[in-house]
């Protein structure tokens, strides 16, 4: 570890720390309503949205009948990307003749677009054309970032409103996202990546001869584009298949960062709004705080994973002062690609500058326990905030048990239905997630994938369906996911993952508005200080620990130690 690796970590969380109070008090004034600075362009633009789909944006929406036209809008994006995948041979801006895609393999890379997840069993520049990479994966990155938020937002109104029936209007919060935030941000970094060298072109393909001789293909497409939104909206799917390790996806340092920076950015931001809507930028700040430390720990050991090498380089004659290098960009070093696994699996974005596969076993027990966790640390756009609220509920249950009162949080009584409704949206994860790989180390279609034995394989398949059910996205790529096994069972991972959580949680939203607020007193646990904080951190590694660690340790905790030991495996 490196003096200039510490200061680029610490320059990253400066950044992420400065933008935070700005973005969350912009987003707070424009989800209450009010006009902004881009209203007199874009107001009339967003009107007549409403108009064109028969929205009133004054009437607001029940918990269940958000959550239905919310369920119903991603239904629609799922079949019109499908659609796109299994068409997209007759469709036009496709130069390089790509045809259509298998309806297995369809079926996942719709659902894991609607989901977030972005998951990719293909190399998109071999397989996908121009027209599908825009009008399929782009717009869906738009529209599963705004749905994510969207429901973040709903639940936070929860907690903030007095005795209320509705939590805003799904289509409302779906258009002021996308058009006020989501849009005007994309571009502009899509012309700072143009700056720094990222393609945005239609044109085909570019054929070189090589020194040798040898003929080569260079891919380039609407590169910048789906960049932009690709990490502002943690989606991760990149438009080449090395994602943001390839030069055209990431050529620079400043491009590195500020990829590093959008994933962060709103998850970020959303824990401010919600200490402004409830009235208390300090509840705001406590969240904060915890999914810092976390994102903080995590970021340290994977980097001094990394930095320490390993006994196998070292016994090749390699510097062992020169860390593990294995699949990494010579361009990043050891510690931005440290930070880089750490904040897209923090979030669920999913892109990467360096190879997951290569990293030591305690580098990627690290990606692997932030997914496991929910992705609560700063998390995807919304998700990781209303993920962390199903967390706090659980620590301030425990908190009431061990004082023996109701517990409370933010005025807000913590009942047995919002108990129940949080248990069952946090269950759904490991049930899928355990259940899956518990078959697939067990049956021939499951481990004719895994590209290595022992305990890594079984890291492998179980960081595979780590990633699908935290509608993450990245992967240990000696995974070979492209049979009709995983694709089957990845589509119904990734589906549980969002859905399964997503209803159950907006059933609590609706409960909480409904409730009033009480006034604090005497016995009400103080929740924006440091004791408050450690109780949340405590929960979730509690309850990740007692959920995951035995799978964690057949994995890489054995990895590690045979590692140390000098064993081949």
């Amino acid at each position: 570890m490196t003096l200039n690796g510490w200061f680029q970590i610490a320059l990253f969380s400066v950044i992420v720390v400065l933008l935070t109070r700005p973005v969350g008090g912009f987003m707070t004034h424009l989800f209450s309503g009010g006009r902004t600075f881009m209203s007199p362009v874009l107001r009339p633009l967003e009107l007549g949205f409403y108009r064109l789909a028969g929205v009133d944006e004054r009437a607001e929406q029940h918990w269940l009948t958000y959550t239905i036209a919310m369920l119903v809008f991603n239904l629609a994006c799922f079949a019109s990307l499908y659609a796109l995948l299994r068409l997209q041979g007759l469709l036009p801006f496709n130069p390089q003749g790509m045809t259509a895609m298998a309806p297995d393999l369809a079926l996942n890379t719709a659902i894991s677009f609607t989901t977030n997840t972005n998951w990719q069993n293909y190399g998109g520049e071999s397989t996908l054309s121009d027209f599908t990479q825009m009008a399929g994966l782009t717009v869906h990155n738009f529209a599963s970032a705004a749905t994510g938020i969207a429901l973040a937002v709903a639940l936070v109104r929860g907690f903030a409103r007095r005795s209320s029936k509705t939590v805003g209007n799904f289509w409302v919060d779906l258009v002021r996202c996308t058009l006020y935030l989501l849009l005007p941000v994309s571009i502009l970094c899509a012309l700072l990546f143009v700056w720094q060298g990222v393609p945005q072109t239609l044109g085909a393909y570019t054929e070189a001869t090589t020194l040798e001789g040898a003929r080569q293909v260079i891919a380039q497409g609407p590169v910048a584009s789906q960049l932009a939104i690709k990490m502002l909206g943690t989606n991760g799917g990149g438009f080449f298949n090395a994602n943001s390790a390839h030069p055209f996806e990431n050529p620079t340092a400043l491009s590195n960062l500020v990829q590093m920076v959008l994933i962060f950015l709103l998850g970020a931001g959303l824990t401010n709004l919600f200490g402004r809507m409830v009235g208390d930028e300090r509840q705001g700040w406590a969240i904060f705080a915890a999914m810092g430390l976390l994102f903080l720990a995590g970021t340290a050991v994977c980097y001094w994973a990394e930095a320490a090498g390993t006994p196998a380089l070292s016994a090749l004659g390699l510097d062992p002062a020169g860390g593990n290098m294995e699949g990494k960009e010579v361009r990043f070093g050891i510690a931005n690609s440290a930070l880089f696994a750490t904040v897209t699996t923090d979030a669920s974005c999913g892109a990467v500058n360096a190879m997951h596969d290569s990293l030591t076993p305690l580098g990627g027990l690290v990606p692997m326990v932030n997914m496991l966790l929910g992705e609560i640390i700063f998390g995807g756009v919304g998700a990781g905030l209303y993920g962390m609220l199903l967390f706090v509920i659980v620590a301030m249950f425990v908190a009431g048990l061990m004082v023996g009162r109701t517990p409370e949080y933010v005025g807000k009584k913590l009942e047995a239905k919002e108990v129940k409704m949080t248990m069952l949206a946090l269950l759904c994860l490991p049930l899928v997630t355990l259940g899956f790989t518990a078959i697939a180390v067990a049956i021939p279609a499951g481990v004719a994938g895994v590209a290595n034995a022992g305990p890594h394989g079984f890291s492998e398949i179980f960081y595979a369906y780590t990633s699908m059910s935290a509608n993450n996205g990245s992967a240990f790529a000696g995974l070979s996911g492209n049979s009709l096994w995983y694709n089957l069972t990845g589509a119904v991972t990734m589906f549980i993952g969002r859905f399964a959580m997503i209803v159950p949680m907006m059933a609590v939203a609706g409960s909480l508005a409904a409730k009033k607020r009480l006034p604090p007193s005497l016995g009400t646990f103080p929740t924006t200080g440091p004791l408050f904080v450690l109780l949340l951190i405590g929960t979730i590694l509690i309850v990740g620990g007692l959920t995951y660690f035995p799978a964690l340790s057949v994995g890489p905790v054995v990895e590690h130690l045979l590692m140390q030991t000098g064993a081949l495996y």
